[in-house]
């Protein structure tokens, strides 16, 4: 379905943020590969989440859901496929493909399917196929993208290498797999490691299950001792700072009075960097007991910004400098390039259909501000990628005619109730039929 997003010039009220996609999926994999139960407290929904819930199913864990948790019954280190096809569907969900890949390497056959050619089957993974192959698997694969079929069950440890220069999720996948073999690995990190904030995420939660890791203060290589098992937990999601950001660029570009609750001011998601662009870009806001409390003009001025920490922040923050006094720069970005879609020339090319003076180069988004707005009045294409879309929204709501989002029902990977919470601060935004 599209989005009319029709130009609010106030927002206001109060609303809840959504339990952190990240860490819901990382902690529903930590727990799945404990024996016995664990318990996981406010889990996001999306379909990225429940993309891993499907497929943590048909590998043998199981799972009882109410309002506030999950209750789950691990299989340990001893996953077996339920499906009789041995296929998994991840959906359009990317770590939750490249984390069960390394979990499927356990496994003598899975089949990951392609279920969304135009999007996560045009990504990579060549890095995390060459990994795998160190251990032992063998994997068949289409130029390193879906359909893969891992051909494991007969893995070893020792000494291996893998490349961070496209995506951290690679590392991630190798470290809940590692632990489980039966001899020590060495991880070496080679070229570079992008997002390595969401690496710590990942070795968080891994501890938290009770599982040693000793890396490397720069995070680039890892000693795990084998023949390890993951401990039953209790464990509480925090707010998500990624989806949030897109909420508070759109008070931040607005006459608002927003109250935003659920996000912790020491929490370890890079995108948390979201509240200190704010900051820069002169937006008045308080952050005190996990509440953000934005009173903006819709007077911003222009920044700089290192955006590998901050990945799924970016776009947000894009759009709000799109309005900003200045030109803003957003650098060290390439691997925006390897997400649901090229989030670098498919986000300017749509920003561009709208109005906005932007530029981009292979690792960096230029954003010369117009501070009167935008023009809208056009239909742009959300490129079936959830940041994107709540990103153009964010432009739409400060353009001076509507614009229209295709396919702006992609965002429920990630934020489902994103249209929901803008209207409840009276934003503009109704769905049409495509």
């Amino acid at each position: 379905m599209d989005v009319r997003v029709t130009p609010t010039p106030q927002l206001s009220g109060d609303i809840q943020a959504l339990s952190s996609k990240n860490y819901t999926t990382r902690y529903l994999l930590a727990a799945a590969l404990a024996d016995g139960q664990s318990t996981i407290y406010y889990p996001a929904h999306s379909e990225d989440s429940d993309a891993m819930r499907r497929c943590l199913r048909d590998l043998g864990a199981v799972l009882e859901e109410d309002d506030t948790k999950i209750v789950l019954t691990g299989f340990g280190g001893s996953p077996k496929l339920v499906p009789v096809n041995k296929q998994l569907n991840v959906g359009n969900a990317g770590a939750v493909l490249r984390f069960l890949m390394g979990i499927a390497s356990l496994l003598p056959e899975v089949h990951f399917i392609n279920a969304y050619p135009d999007s996560l089957g045009k990504r990579p993974h060549d890095d995390l196929i060459d990994a795998l192959g160190q251990l032992g698997a063998k994997i068949t694969h289409r130029e390193g993208k879906l359909p893969i079929t891992i051909h494991g069950g007969d893995l070893h440890g020792g000494a291996i290498n893998v490349s961070g220069n496209i995506s951290s999720q690679f590392l991630s996948a190798l470290l809940f797999l590692a632990p489980l073999l039966k001899e020590d690995t060495t991880i070496q990190v080679t070229d570079d490691l992008k997002s390595k904030v969401v690496v710590g995420q990942t070795l968080e939660v891994i501890r938290e299950a009770g599982i040693t890791i000793e890396a490397s203060e720069d995070l680039m290589r890892y000693h795990i001792p084998g023949n390890q098992h993951y401990q039953a937990r209790t464990y509480r999601v925090q707010g998500d700072y990624p989806g949030s950001a897109a909420v508070l660029a759109a008070a931040a570009v607005s006459e608002s009075d927003v109250t935003l609750r659920g996000l912790t001011e020491d929490s370890k998601q890079g995108e948390r960097a979201i509240v200190d662009v704010l900051r820069m870009m002169n937006v008045p806001f308080t952050h005190e007991d996990s509440v953000i409390h934005v009173k903006s003009k819709g007077k911003l001025k222009a920044v700089e910004f290192d955006g590998d920490a901050a990945t799924d922040a970016v776009l947000a923050m894009v759009a709000a400098a799109v309005f900003a006094e200045g030109t803003s720069r957003f650098y060290n970005v390439e691997n925006l390039r390897y997400k649901e879609c090229d989030r670098i020339t498919d986000y300017v090319h749509e920003l561009r259909k709208a109005g906005a003076n932007v530029e981009e180069r292979q690792a960096e988004i230029i954003v010369h501000g117009r501070p009167e707005g935008v023009e809208g009045g056009v239909e742009i294409d959300a490129h079936y990628d959830h940041r994107v879309i709540m990103a153009l929204t964010v432009v739409g709501l400060r353009a001076k005619q509507p614009i229209v989002i295709r396919d702006a029902h992609h965002v429920a990977k990630s934020y489902p109730i994103y249209f929901d919470h803008l209207k409840a601060l009276g934003a503009q935004v109704e769905w049409l039929d495509s």
